[in-house]
């Protein structure tokens, strides 16, 4: 029955050394449906997931499924149970075929051997239930993340699974990718099954979501359904604090004769981008608006040095230089936080302190160490005045949330005294709070005199923040707007017209 509960999560309480995690939460969901799972980083929702699949042993509560109480020991523990668990970082096998990582550890046999014209028939039909008609017989790292995330889908539903939990399932989608997903998330739904979505796209929860759970530091604020509740009542809630308190900045001011900290004259590489002419004043930041692949990264790796200008020229402070490698920008007093924070940005496995320390030690030249203790003073400045939320500086940076990542590296950065700071998608995938928080840096930079090209898919945060707006589509500057002055409608006009008619200087 619809109103049936599938799942209850009653009293939870897990206490790690000198934190308690959550205390006393409950949480339920019913048979057929698509629950969203809601907090700031360290609101306690992937604490309350691992209790779910077995990862961490809770020390207070009970867990009923389906009327009756379990006691998961593993994540595969669970998954026997029938409950499943798609990562935002696809945890499959990419070397095996797609087959393979549906059927892997219960492969259909015959006469003791194992039978692969049933796995691949079998695996072929649960794609084209999926909408996918694709080659089940491929390395699955030949196909997108979209279609892998549809394979990790396919192998819960093949198991009949009756939860399936979605841990930020679209960051890394489409529009087209997430109408996809979310369509088979809702005939999922219509055959009863149960599904915990975990996001910070709160547009998507209200689009696909019957009802939400706010989790804040490890207590549960509420659970409602999603026609109950306003977008502006769920931050609020999120946060602990009003929306207008999160989001009173107010741009920096720039002098009308302000000097000229960057500018570039048909700066290019052929083959990836060319003629970009842009200008940054002292203490002005500067908004990069566009769609994906209208070449925003690219102009910043140009200008940074990750891709080395083959034509033109640039102009840093007054005089001319030649950045043909980041060290060169470094050197020149850029820094420049990457888009992919994972990827390009942290070195997981070192402490935060060695994090932070990496752009400066590189600047200085490796054969001038900065000291251990130098080292210690900077990482407890920045842990402090990014709020980084962290017991010390030793801490991996790995096991720190999303938000507090992007602090590190923004204090990376901030050590070295950069004179332009080039901002790539720095509040991508993070609460918002941290949003707020580092958008709030990024102006208070401004007003300190440092100069910010800020990349945002986000135009309402592009507008908030930006004292000049540029506008990109296919690798071209089509318009340059006033932020003040400007809205969503006229960027987006910019972009379809794809030339600067109406745009102000």
């Amino acid at each position: 029955m619809p109103d049936q509960n599938l799942l209850e999560m009653k009293g939870i309480e897990i206490q790690f050394p000198g934190v308690k995690a959550l205390d006393k939460v409950d949480f339920s969901m019913k048979k057929g449906e698509i629950h969203a799972l809601l907090g700031e980083n360290g609101a306690g929702k992937s604490t309350l997931i691992k209790c779910l699949t077995g990862v961490h042993h809770m020390d207070a509560g009970t867990i009923l499924f389906d009327g009756k109480e379990i006691h998961p020991t593993s994540p595969q523990d669970a998954f026997s149970m029938g409950i499943s668990t798609v990562y935002q970082e696809i945890n499959l096998c990419p070397n095996l075929t797609v087959a393979e990582n549906i059927f892997v550890g219960r492969q259909p046999m015959r006469r003791g051997v194992i039978n692969w014209k049933e796995i691949n028939r079998r695996a072929q039909e649960l794609m084209a239930r999926f909408h996918m008609d694709i080659d089940v017989t491929r390395p699955l790292n030949n196909y997108s993340t979209a279609i892998q995330q549809m394979v990790s889908i396919a192998r819960a539903v093949d198991i009949d699974a009756k939860i399936l939990i979605l841990d930020e399932p679209t960051s890394s989608l489409d529009d087209n990718e997430v109408k996809l997903l979310f369509d088979v998330m809702n005939e999922l739904k219509a055959e009863g099954m149960g599904i915990i979505f975990i996001t910070h796209f709160l547009d998507q929860v209200f689009a696909v979501s019957d009802r939400l759970t706010i989790l804040r530091n490890g207590t549960l604020v509420g659970t409602f359904d999603i026609h109950d509740i306003t977008k502006l009542k769920l931050v609020t809630w999120m946060i602990g604090k009003d929306m207008d308190v999160i989001f009173n900045l107010k741009r920096a001011t720039v002098d009308a004769d302000a000097p000229e900290m960057l500018k570039t004259e048909n700066l290019g590489a052929p083959g990836q981008i060319q003629n970009v002419n842009l200008s940054v004043k002292k203490g002005e930041l500067v908004g990069f608006a566009g769609l994906l692949g209208s070449g925003r990264t690219e102009t910043a790796e140009l200008i940074f040095g990750a891709v080395p200008a083959t034509e033109g020229t640039e102009v840093i402070n007054g005089k001319q230089v030649s950045i043909k490698k980041p060290l060169d920008a470094i050197g020149a007093k850029l820094a420049f936080c990457p888009e992919d924070r994972k990827r390009d940005g942290i070195i997981g496995d070192l402490s935060i302190r060695e994090n932070i320390a990496l752009a400066l030690q590189a600047k200085r030249g490796f054969m001038h160490p900065i000291s251990l203790q130098e080292q210690n003073e900077m990482a407890e400045k920045y842990i402090k005045m990014l709020s980084i939320a962290t017991p010390d500086a030793e801490k991996k940076i790995g096991e720190l949330s999303g938000g507090n990542q992007q602090k590190v590296i923004l204090a990376r950065w901030m050590a070295t005294q950069p004179d332009l700071l080039i901002l790539d998608e720095p509040t991508r995938g993070i609460d918002v709070g941290a949003k707020a928080e580092i958008q709030r840096l990024m102006l208070e930079m401004c007003n300190d005199g440092v100069s910010v090209i800020f990349i945002s898919s986000e135009l309402d945060e592009i507008i908030r923040c930006s004292n000049r707006i540029i506008v990109m589509r296919d690798g071209k500057k089509v318009g340059e707007v006033n932020g003040e002055d400007c809205t969503q409608q006229t960027i987006l006009s910019i972009i379809a017209e794809g030339t600067q008619e109406g745009a102000s200087a």
